[in-house]
């Protein structure tokens, strides 16, 4: 049995961690706001997953240094614009010894860095220790125990072993790739694309073009990780188009819900008030377009949907732009 920190109460936070305790772990969760702790430790988080009873092994605590006291592996799952404002809080305690894992799905802005280089960056924790979990895992079908596969990446063999090992379950298979920055990539773009197939949903078209959103979707987010030296065969597997399929097309996806009432005609600041969660695509278009323009790569589709989240172009327009666009063989 190994100890576990995770750092992040949210949904996916409490849903990997109720996948780690399902795998024998001792987990012990941080959250900020006491009150939400004290749900967790009542075996429940009614804040982010109503209705759901936590397994056994799960506490928390809004103290870092109990959280990580002891700990083998650490599990990072706070919003990915928040990540190094928290590292500078607590970093220092996972400088040394315990694997690193990433479960955030963006890319910071500012300086484009994936979610691996910051806490390389910001925390001193070595490249070799850092692994990134990253796959189809919506958290409510998780924590109901809905058959699920997930990637975990890491340059390290062994770390990414130890990391599949201590999450696989019944119900929950990882697999292991050394491509960090394909995974990484992979789950970044996939929720900007979402946010786009979600718009269409709202303008009411159908399956069609929703379709071809994935598809050529797909093709930039391979455009933009191999030529940051991903695999592209990683956007072929759980962590480019499996995680792409599930985040597009699922109710459950907040970045597919997002889109979908911007598509119905609301605006950015209305729906975030209506939502009150995070959609990481949101934040992250315009640091994974500026990204993409650093390195020369066509994103026509993050391009399109970032005029429409910072500069209040209508769905309608933005796809109209993408349909007018020079022809151009498919493998382009």
């Amino acid at each position: 049995m190994s100890h576990i920190a995770v750092f992040g109460a949210g949904s996916w936070g409490t849903a990997f961690s109720t996948i780690l305790a399902h795998g024998g772990n001792d987990v012990r969760v941080w959250g900020r706001r006491q009150e939400l702790v004290d749900q967790i430790n009542s075996g429940v988080n009614e804040d982010y997953l109503p209705g759901v009873r936590l397994p056994a092994g799960i506490t928390a605590s809004t103290d870092p240094a109990e959280v990580t006291d002891g700990a083998d592996i650490v599990i990072l799952s706070v919003p990915s614009q928040s990540l190094r404002a928290n590292l500078a809080d607590w970093g220092h305690l996972i400088a040394d010894g315990p694997l690193v894992v990433s479960l955030m799905k963006g890319i910071e802005l500012g300086t484009t860095k994936r979610m691996s280089e910051v806490i390389h960056e910001a925390a001193g924790v070595p490249v070799e220790r850092i692994g990134v979990v990253s796959g189809p895992n919506l958290a409510r079908e998780i924590v109901q125990q809905q058959p699920a596969a997930s990637v975990v990446a890491c340059p390290d063999v062994e770390a990414a072993n130890r990391v599949a090992a201590a999450c696989s379950t019944s119900f929950f298979r990882p697999y292991t790739s050394p491509d960090v920055v394909g995974a990484e990539l992979g789950g970044a773009v996939k929720n900007v694309i979402a946010l786009a197939v979600g718009m269409a949903a709202g303008l009411g078209f159908g399956d069609n073009t929703k379709a071809t959103i994935i598809t050529r979707g797909l093709a930039e987010t391979t455009r933009l990780a191999t030529a940051l030296g991903a695999d592209p065969r990683t956007m072929a597997g759980l962590a480019g188009v499996g995680d792409l399929i599930a985040t597009c097309m699922s109710p459950l996806s907040r970045n597919h819900s997002f889109g979908v009432r911007l598509g119905e005609g609301m605006s950015v600041a209305e729906v975030t008030e209506q939502t009150k969660q995070t959609a990481e695509g949101v934040k992250s278009c315009a640091s994974i377009l500026d990204l993409a323009r650093a390195h020369g790569v066509d994103v026509p589709i993050t391009e399109q949907v970032a005029r429409v989240v910072h500069e209040g172009v209508s769905p309608k327009d933005m796809v109209q732009v993408l349909l007018s666009r020079a022809r151009k063989r498919e493998t382009e």
